[in-house]
């Protein structure tokens, strides 16, 4: 029975003909032998991809899709046409990755039922090794599939081909928390557990990344447990070809509630749980012999998996795990955490920046735990460092240097410019390891690193928020040192004054006339079908959110490597690129080259809604809350077309809402002016973006050199300057 015909969308088509998408409209508008739409609608159509291969073999157009694209395009027709040969592929991968390159290159010219037959033996031989796996069975009409997948592995590796495949699976799967630690963080976890730990468990694995980070420093016998069967199978798979040497078992289910290693002590655990998941077994689970640490609320799943990490481990063995900052300070927790500092479990807490890992609007915490030992040594203190003061204190000083002025959060929930893992690495390990070396005398860094004794942290709401605990410790700041960092910051106070006063002062604006000038308009959607600029937008994958997730460290499918994403935060707060490539498709979104014209998808908060794209920006990935507008430099100014299009009245003219505004790209209106007009008006709208530049940045050094100036007087440092003094009023007691 013949199998419905392949289709596909002109962003398809642009991918294997490897050119743009306004190339591709070019040619159904300039070609008439150009295949007509099969299926879709008149706005997204739908078109044969038999007929449009053959179109662009016509005019000679090899295919330019790269192998892991072309399995992701065979993947989603194949389902589309029905096809269902997912369950069995993580298991060919495994196997094709320990084949020769021209073994592989054989298999994929052997005819249809044969490819089948050679896939289904190959997929057998590795079942044994992956969990949740069954009988794998492939057909003649799958060999599409199967020849892409071969590829893949063979020009890309394992790790793209797998990465393919789970991707597509959590997009077919209920599956949430669709997202990978970033391996920076994932690096960091492991180098907090001492020593080189053999046997490590990570009970909520998602895509392998911390039991991979474990077998770099030599771990090698790796446990993990997912709830999705999706992601232990890539786990597993991703561990086999990364750790070879290693021992790998990993099983699928919810370990909370079916702990697949009831007698398992590991060495270490390292482990990024879900977060925030009401049902996660509190009521069948109240007498649970792991809760020695008193039952975890119903609100405190994050306490539960704290004590299922200590269950796991051997007397002295260490864990770490990724946990939202409400986990150190809710009251519901109280008790358990006043149990976990009084036993001497918990060691240390570090707070990381907002951006390090998702969600990126907040500052996420790593707890480090050790289980006691019998008969062990007291532990009279708990370490604490904020890493994420420190890296707001280098945000104001590159802005002092005239770097770009960039607060750790905005409005719209933006990340700080960048996540400088190489300084919150070295911070958090510094203190970390001298504290352990000796508790009892570790002095600590004022403002970064503090060590709070047991007594001092059990009142009666025991908050272990590292910047409350870490900024009490500021009393020890040298006094001389304070004086010279005000100093330093308020001479860049200064320069920022100046320089935005000469800006400011830059040139006259005269009147218009007695009334405000008119001119005609047009609308962005017709400036794009006249070809004046080129509207791109990426379309975001379906990722949903941590709180809802079921699961842990999921990865969503994504490139081990990650590549910068401009966000619509970036423009509102005027960043460089902060996002990273985790949510998107990053070889599908459109890259950012300068003179684009960004507008932000969504109108909230304040700042800018448009800007132009400068050197900075090249390279980036779009994120999908932004609208790319590409202008023809030989018809449109790019700064007249940022400065009309991000103007209040076009924004709220082309949008939809109340309170936040979506913005319709295609609505906002620009002015027809000759093009000598434009760039006129271009570099008026330039100056303007280098105002509030200006303005930005002495804000910034402003409120630090305030916080250093309030912190240093409170705190002691500081004397009162004898100009400050001012006299008492009449009758007041010191006459």
């Amino acid at each position: 029975m013949p199998q419905p015909s392949a289709q596909v969308t002109a962003a398809e088509i642009s991918r294997i003909a490897g050119v743009t998408r306004a190339t591709v409209s070019n040619w159904r508008r300039r070609h008439e032998d150009f295949p007509e739409p099969s299926g879709g609608t008149e706005s997204s159509p739908l078109y044969d991809l038999e007929a449009v291969r053959a179109w662009l073999a016509s005019r000679g157009h090899a295919s330019a899709a790269s192998p892991a694209e072309e399995l992701r395009t065979v993947l989603r027709l194949h389902a589309q046409s029905g096809g269902g040969t997912s369950e069995g592929l993580p298991l060919l991968v495994l196997a094709a990755a320990g084949r020769p390159p021209q073994e592989l290159t054989a298999v994929t010219r052997l005819p249809d039922a044969d490819l089948a037959a050679r896939a289904q033996q190959d997929a057998a031989s590795a079942a044994d090794v992956v969990p949740a796996a069954e009988t794998v069975r492939f057909e003649a009409d799958d060999a599409a599939v199967l020849r892409a997948l071969y590829a893949c592995v063979r020009d890309e590796g394992g790790q793209a081909a797998l990465g393919v495949l789970a991707e597509r699976e959590l997009e077919d799967s209920a599956a949430s928390g669709a997202y990978r630690t970033p391996a920076p963080l994932a690096d960091l976890l492991a180098h907090l557990i001492p020593g080189s730990p053999a046997r490590v468990l990570d009970p909520a694995c998602g895509s392998g990344t911390l039991l991979a980070a474990a077998a770099r420093r030599g771990a090698h016998e790796l446990c993990g447990q997912d709830a999705l069967p999706v992601q232990a199978r890539r786990s597993a798979v991703s561990l086999l070809l990364t750790a070879p040497e290693a021992t790998v078992t990993v099983r699928a289910a919810d370990s909370l509630r079916a702990d697949a290693f009831p007698d398992l002590l590991a060495d270490a655990v390292l482990c990024n749980p879900p977060y925030g998941v009401r049902d996660w077994g509190h009521d069948e689970l109240a007498y649970d012999p792991r809760w020695a640490y008193g039952v975890p609320p119903r609100a405190e799943s994050e306490l539960a998996w704290v004590q299922h990490a200590l269950a796991h481990l051997a007397p002295g063995g260490y864990a770490a795990l990724l946990l939202p900052p409400a986990t150190a300070g809710r009251a519901s927790g109280r008790r358990v955490r006043a149990e976990l500092v009084r036993s001497g479990a918990l060691r240390a807490v570090i707070a990381l920046p907002p951006g390090a890992s998702v969600p990126l609007h907040i500052g996420l915490q790593v707890w480090v735990l050790q289980r006691p030992e019998p008969g062990g040594p007291e532990r009279k203190s708990v370490l604490f460092v904020d890493t994420a003061a420190d890296a707001a204190t280098g945000t104001a000083t590159a802005a002092g240097r005239g770097g770009t002025a960039v607060t750790g959060r905005t409005r719209g929930g933006s990340r700080s410019a960048s996540v400088d893992w190489e300084g919150i690495t070295a911070r958090a390990l510094d203190a970390w390891r001298a504290f352990t070396k000796s508790p009892d005398t570790f002095e600590g860094e004022p403002g970064v690193a503090h060590a709070v004794g047991v007594v001092d942290l059990l009142d009666e709401v025991v908050d272990l928020t590292p910047a409350r605990l870490v900024r009490a410790s500021r009393a020890e700041i040298d006094p001389a040192e304070l004086s010279a960092e005000v100093s330093a910051t308020r001479r860049h106070l200064v320069e920022a004054a100046r320089s935005l006063a000469r800006t400011a002062g830059h040139e006259e604006w005269s009147a218009a006339g007695a009334a405000a000038r008119e001119w005609r308009t047009a609308t962005a959607s017709d400036l794009a079908r006249g070809g004046a600029l080129t509207l791109l937008r990426t379309q975001p994958d379906g990722v949903r959110t941590r709180a809802q997730a079921a699961g842990g460290d999921t990865g969503g499918g994504r490139k081990p490597e990650t590549r910068a994403v401009l966000t619509g935060s970036d423009i509102a707060a005027g960043s460089g690129p902060t996002g990273d490539s985790t949510g998107l498709h990053d070889d599908t979104a459109p890259v950012i080259a300068v003179g684009d014209v960004l507008v932000r998808a969504v109108a909230r908060g304040d700042g800018p809604m448009a800007r132009v794209a400068g050197e900075e920006d090249a390279g980036a990935l779009l994120g999908p809350h932004v609208h790319l507008f590409r202008p023809d430099p030989a018809r449109l100014d790019a700064w007249f077309l940022a400065g009309f299009l991000g103007a209040k009245e076009n924004i709220a003219g082309a949008s939809t809402g109340s309170t936040v505004l979506t913005v319709s790209p295609g609505r906002l209106r620009v002015p027809l002016l000759p093009l000598e007009e434009q760039r006129r008006y271009g570099e008026a709208f330039r100056h303007v973006h280098e105002l509030r530049a200006e303005a930005r940045r002495a804000t910034l050094l402003a409120e630090e050199t305030a916080r250093l100036l309030a912190g240093g007087l409170t705190g002691g440092q500081l004397l009162p300057s004898r100009k400050a003094t001012s006299s008492p009023p009449s009758g007041d007691a010191s006459h």
